[in-house]
């Protein structure tokens, strides 16, 4: 009966009854995505066609196979860092093999970098269809929240860093050769700032400039000042919209996008001698697995959080991770850029009343009509522009409230968020996600080992309380406090506060129990408690321990009335 209301409400979500509201829908998410994908195809530093040509198959393909049917699928901030790293380790990969003293040929260093990149992009696309075939969507999640929180903070400084410097039109070079990583980026900043002020106005840095401002002011300010009417116009359209017409009803000599008009000559499709080779390449494999996994990861959460915003059907992951795999393998074969699903236009499509996934589908028809028709009109939009929607979108990752919420839910929590973000910022995403990742399973295993043991006098009665885990690993600890406790004496245990108890500290307690006895002392324990923190099914050995000490329990609590003395 279940079955047949779950699929009678799916018939319905998919129902022509939805038809407008996923086609008005589905306008807002494309005027959010257009200049979205532009501005990350050019903080990696490839052709927008290579975005554009993502967030079609992001829409047509992974929307129409979808477990997640709100959800948006395009190219990533998230993902900009490991784009950048691999084109720029396949550049260096490809002038290696050529050897000191031989020039490469215009475009030759590039269109390896690319095929190295299409490559991973395709061998991770087979990794996310395996993982979803083979029901691992929900393990993708397992991210402790600080590390993930942690890594978008440091892909936004990352991306802040970096598109600093396209927002004035300035070449950041760093000891000699362009920069690279974030340090170097951030360091070349002043530099940066200095030549908007400098009297040499040949490069015209301080227009560039201002039409960054303009922009970034442009998108804080429009939800605040626009008439209701035009809410639904997203910001970054809107900022990208009067940055252009700004630069080119003044006349500004600052940079332009560079497009080709057939866009779709920017597919490379494969060939099988190279194909071959690189599928061995440890860079290529390398940089699959990292994209499999961090794009997979933000995918997830980032399905989790759209099925927050609305109450229609729930996600499938493992669907939904298959319907990722399936998209990245189509961006590889034909050159164009990793996707994942992303929030800002998966949170467009929620707010503008998309009910189900035909929005998904035909913002990507949107976005294929425009590159075949219109194509020729980016090349009227600033690259500063495109660079200040970036710097926005890069501070705005760095979540202020995020911090403050972690700091209120734990200051170990805290550390891990900055340290992987300081590690990805100083380092590289993988190391820094890693680190992270190892610091929250230290921080578990602090947790379910860490042990206080309070030992307190009143009168002639001692108290000992036991805080946290009694693992072998503080045995030592509790041996100590216990050999504390002086011959014959009376000790009251308290455990209402104790975790659990491992089988060496059970041993511990018992044995002390014995020897304590003998020399005529008093123990007051809840030998049950005890037993409840050790084992849930208990072997016959602690179950006769517990029922010699527990007869004449009362089970009042750890002090009104405690078991019977071993003395007794």
């Amino acid at each position: 009966m279940s079955n047949n209301l779950l699929n009678s409400s799916e018939g319905k979500e998919s129902r022509p009854s939805h038809f407008w509201d996923d086609f008005f829908a589905s306008i807002v998410v494309f005027l959010v995505a257009l200049p979205l994908c532009i501005g990350i195809a050019v903080a990696v530093g490839v052709n927008p066609a290579r975005a554009l040509l993502t967030g079609i198959i992001g829409g047509i393909v992974v929307g129409f196979f979808a477990g997640s049917p709100l959800q948006v699928s395009g190219p990533a901030a998230g993902l900009f860092v490991i784009v950048a790293d691999l084109i720029a380790q396949g550049r260096e990969s490809f002038l290696s093999k050529l050897g000191s003293g031989v020039e490469p040929q215009e475009g030759e260093a590039l269109a390896y970098s690319l095929m190295v990149l299409g490559t991973s992009v395709f061998l991770a696309g087979v990794l996310q269809v395996v993982a979803g075939k083979l029901k691992l969507g929900q393990w993708f999640r397992a991210v402790s929240p600080a590390v993930v929180k942690g890594m978008l903070a440091g892909i936004g400084l990352l991306i802040l860093f970096s598109q600093f410097h396209v927002m004035l039109d300035h070449k950041a070079i760093w000891d000699g050769h362009k920069a690279h990583g974030g340090l170097e980026y951030l360091a070349t900043i002043p530099d940066a700032i200095l030549k908007c002020f400098s009297s040499d106005t040949t490069a015209n840095h301080h227009l560039a400039a201002l039409t960054g401002i303009l922009t970034i002011a442009t998108i804080v300010t429009w939800p605040l000042v626009s008439p209701k009417k035009l809410k639904a116009v997203p910001a970054p359209l809107v900022g990208i919209l009067v940055a252009t017409l700004f630069a080119t009803l003044a006349g500004l000599d600052i940079q332009k996008l560079d497009v080709t008009n057939q866009i779709f000559e920017e597919t490379t499709l494969p060939t099988s001698a190279d194909w071959f080779h690189l599928l061995i390449d440890p860079i290529v494999l390398t940089g699959a697995v990292v994209i499999a996994l961090v794009a997979s990861a933000e995918t997830l959460l980032c399905a989790s959080a759209v099925d927050q915003l609305h109450t229609g059907q729930r996600t499938n992951y493992d669907k939904e991770l298959t319907a990722q795999g399936i998209g990245n393998i189509l961006c590889g074969l034909i050159g164009a850029l990793p996707m994942t699903g992303v929030i800002v236009r998966s949170s467009a499509n929620v707010n503008s009343g998309g009910k189900t996934k035909w929005s998904t589908i035909f913002h990507g028809f949107w976005l294929l009509i425009f590159v075949v028709l219109l194509p020729s009109l980016l090349a009227y939009i600033p690259r500063a522009a495109l660079g200040a929607l970036l710097v926005h979108i890069g501070f705005k990752l760095v979540n202020w409230k995020q911090i403050r919420a972690l700091w209120h839910i734990s200051g170990a929590e805290t550390g891990i968020y900055f340290a992987t973000m300081i590690t990805i910022v100083c380092s590289d995403l993988l190391i820094g996600v890693v680190f992270g990742i190892v610091l929250s399973g230290i921080k578990l295993l602090y947790r379910f080992t860490y042990l206080e043991l309070d030992l307190e006098k009143e009168g002639n009665v001692k108290h000992l309380q036991l805080l946290g885990s009694a693992t072998f690993l503080r045995l030592p600890n509790l041996a100590r406090t216990l050999d504390e406790v002086e011959r014959g004496s009376e000790l009251h245990i308290h455990l209402d506060r104790l975790a659990y108890i491992d089988h060496a500290c059970f041993d511990l307690i018992n044995d002390w129990s014995k020897q304590h006895e003998k020399s005529g002392g008093k123990l007051y324990i809840d030998w049950e408690l005890l037993q409840s923190r050790f084992l849930s099914d208990p072997s016959l050995e602690v179950r006769s321990v517990v029922e010699k000490r527990s007869s004449g329990v009362s089970a009042v609590g750890d002090d009104a009335a405690m078991p019977q003395s071993l003395s007794s």
